[in-house]
């Protein structure tokens, strides 16, 4: 059995600082490499050359911090230079890595101290023996998932703000959405917002002619309102009952509400490409997680893309923590708490895929919608949320046995 020699790398954008050292801890050496494909080639060569090494199993280790790293990976993981079976590359999660640095309570702060941690956290074993670096298909992929990821959030971000900023301009629209009393299903559709943006104050939707009003909305929505001459009625009485701004006041923030209904506009095309481009892509990876009712090939292409090759987890259990869809445990004594939060750490991204397929999943699935309404009758704080984490758990379970097995879904019959 070969001896194996671990590699910490700690990446910036213009060097890499790598600790070398052995499978007892002694350091064999440590040196800089410029962050480029000649910088590390270099420190493969380096490896090969030294005889306390040349024939070992090559463990590389670097913190999953941005792109800097992604560059060194991938060439460490495919050079020819060392064969597969000798090596594997591990991309940690910084959070994992902090932890286990806190353990050494006097070491300084710079970056060959940083490599040298990053190798003796691969050498105890305890994190990272999952976070290896894909294939190049799930790669590619998971290009196009996180940037879908990305966009995502940061349209929820900007409809998170376009509703502060509404609220002042219309407090009453607000205000009685998700009511019976609600103007609009969708306070981010064409007809609400361009109601915002064409009217410019709450005063000048009040006094406009009901007539006149009722064929705006007919004309904006293309007359999909039911009764458009009552929803101008509840237009104007919650426009009479909402707060006044001064004229200045009003003006600025008109123009900061136009600019953010065209970030929404962008964010939300983003999002309608990005999901042709990777329905294209999932075309050429087969998968089995489209039969389970409610996952298209977006959010199987999530889950897919972070996941990679499902052997690498020993079990489902594995996968979950992995996705950090795993809780902590509270107990002392004879107390056992009922309520405890979930692990800190795990892919975000692929917990991100898992809750929004769960979320599908259960609106399709008879089975997880009795699952999710039962969790829903239990949990006393923030029902939907954990009810929705805990449906994503027993999704968890679906997707491994689909995956390993390389098998299709079927409905349980009823």
């Amino acid at each position: 059995m070969l001896d194996t020699v671990f590699i910490g790398i700690d990446v910036s954008s213009r060097t890499n600082v790598v600790h070398v050292m052995d499978h007892v801890g002694n350091k064999l050496w440590s040196d800089e490499y410029m962050n480029s494909a000649p910088g590390a080639e270099t420190l493969v060569a380096h490896l090969l050359k030294d005889p306390r090494c040349d024939k070992a199993f090559y463990r590389f280790g670097l913190e999953a911090t941005g792109v800097y790293g992604k560059g060194v990976a991938m060439f460490l993981r495919e050079t020819p230079k060392i064969h597969p079976s000798r090596k594997a590359v591990h991309v940690l999660n910084p959070k994992h890595v902090k932890r286990f640095r806190d353990s050494y309570s006097d070491l300084p702060k710079d970056d060959f101290t940083d490599a040298f941690v990053i190798a003796d956290s691969l050498r105890f074993g305890r994190i990272a023996a999952k976070e290896v670096v894909v294939e190049d298909k799930y790669l590619a992929l998971q290009t196009l998932t996180r940037w879908r990821f990305q966009c995502a959030h940061e349209l929820t971000r900007e409809k998170n703000r376009y509703l502060q900023n509404l609220f002042q301009k219309f407090s009453s629209m607000v205000q009685q959405q998700g009511t019976s009393d609600q103007l609009f299903s969708d306070l981010y559709g064409a007809t609400a917002m361009n109601l915002v943006d064409d009217f410019e104050d709450v005063d000048q939707i009040a006094y406009t002619p009901l007539e006149e009003l009722t064929a705006y909305l007919v004309e904006q929505s293309k007359n999909k309102f039911a009764e458009p001459e009552e929803l101008a009625k509840d237009i104007r009485k919650a426009a009479r009952t909402s707060f006044r701004l001064p004229k200045a006041i009003q003006d600025s923030l008109n123009q900061v509400l136009a600019m953010q209904t065209n970030v929404i506009r962008f964010y939300e095309k983003q999002l309608k490409d990005l999901d042709k481009v990777i329905e294209r892509q999932m075309q050429a990876i087969p998968n089995t997680l489209m039969s389970i009712p409610g996952i298209g090939p977006v959010y199987a292409a999530g889950l897919i893309a972070e996941i990679g090759d499902v052997k690498r987890f020993e079990n489902e259990a594995a996968l979950a923590k992995y996705a950090g869809l795993t809780w902590t445990k509270h107990q002392s004594g004879t107390f056992t708490a009922d309520y405890t939060r979930l692990i800190q750490g795990g892919n975000r991204f692929l917990r991100y895929y898992f809750c929004q397929a769960a979320n599908k999943v259960r609106q399709h699935d008879p089975d997880y919608q009795a699952f999710y309404r039962k969790k829903l009758r239990e949990t006393p704080r923030t029902p939907h949320k954990r009810a929705l984490v805990l449906t994503a758990r027993k999704l968890v379970r679906l997707v491994y046995v689909l995956l390993r097995d390389q098998r299709l879904y079927k409905l349980p019959l009823r």
